[in-house]
């Protein structure tokens, strides 16, 4: 993204070239070098609200969080309109990584968004009620789509169970950007964007754990996913649940439940026998038992919570190798 002033006068030459390059170089992740050319670009400009807009971003990129708060004040300081500006979500992205709730609250409202609770409310903003969304854990390594729960603009809480290649664990809060990187649609219409994180916000007590399960039956596979959730935590069918999927596949308008039934998804890049829907197609069958499924549960739980599960069907279930994976 470059910025260029659109204010009193066109910015200069110099202005211009310094922020151009400084961009080039923040794609090639230089940030050290770029930040040498934004921070010239404000001294020649110190006047033009981009000029702090692009050093707060540069410093949101770089997580430096003090400084993205203190050049996205200056830049909103400066600005010819009075709400929506995307310095203010800035502003509140860098309020909300150092838990700075007042600031917080006021660049949201700013942006034109509505904060529950009185203006003069100094504690976190919570009952944003803005529902569910997908977020991208590690966008730069191997990144993984999940699902989550928005507290507010820019903290999703973790509901899936991540995959252990993500370091992340279900119910950790995650700090996103604010621009989405594609959608999930689902059968019944809805479209949800997809946040890349930006960095961890709240660690998550709760292990991951992966375990082999015997399921005669989708019925007997939910059965455990239902158990989990009654006591709190979580399981998920890996083996069903995860695609592996291009960065371009990722990072476009993707149905999150293609691939279930008779039909198979042409973006989904795993095989039959591994995790993925295209795992479950061997030999005709739709279904097979051997599930690999994914545990949020604390130690001294899990194993109580799958004895639980064979116990009430014997027959049907059963499992085996255990092991926590995060």
């Amino acid at each position: 993204m470059r910025i260029f002033g659109k204010g009193r006068h066109r910015p200069s030459a110099s202005w211009r070239q310094a922020t151009d390059r400084a961009f080039t170089l923040i794609g090639d992740g230089r940030y050290e070098d770029a930040g040498a050319l934004l921070t010239r670009a404000a001294d020649l400009e110190p006047w033009l609200s981009e000029s702090w807009f692009n050093l707060a971003l540069l410093h949101k990129f770089r997580h430096d969080w003090e400084q993205a708060r203190t050049a996205g004040l200056r830049a909103v300081a400066l600005l010819d309109r009075d709400t929506g500006a995307p310095d203010w979500w800035n502003v509140g992205i860098a309020a909300t990584a150092l838990q700075d709730w007042p600031l917080a609250r006021r660049a949201w409202q700013a942006y034109g968004l509505k904060v529950p609770g009185p203006a003069t409310d100094s504690g976190e903003p919570l009952g944003m009620d803005l529902g569910s969304a997908a977020v991208r854990l590690s966008p730069e390594g191997e990144a993984e789509v999940v699902w989550g729960r928005r507290l507010d603009p820019a903290r999703i809480e973790v509901l899936s169970i991540p995959l252990p290649s993500s370091g992340r664990r279900w119910g950790e809060v995650v700090l996103h950007d604010g621009v989405p990187h594609g959608e999930r649609s689902t059968a019944a219409g809805h479209t949800y964007p997809v946040f890349d994180e930006i960095e961890l916000w709240a660690p998550s007590p709760v292990p991951t754990w992966v375990v082999l399960l015997e399921a005669a039956s989708e019925t007997d596979r939910d059965a455990l996913e239902q158990l989990a959730s009654d006591a709190g935590f979580a399981a998920e069918d890996w083996s069903s649940s995860v695609r592996l999927l291009c960065r371009m596949c990722s990072e476009s308008r993707m149905p999150s439940d293609e691939g279930d039934g008779e039909h198979l998804d042409p973006h989904d890049h795993s095989e039959p026998g591994h995790p993925g829907p295209l795992g479950h197609r061997t030999d005709g069958q739709l279904w097979v038992p051997e599930r690999e499924c994914g545990l949020a549960a604390p130690a001294s739980l899990v194993r109580g919570l799958l004895d639980g599960w064979v116990a009430d069907s014997p027959d049907s279930r059963d499992w085996r190798d255990l092991e926590e994976v995060c």
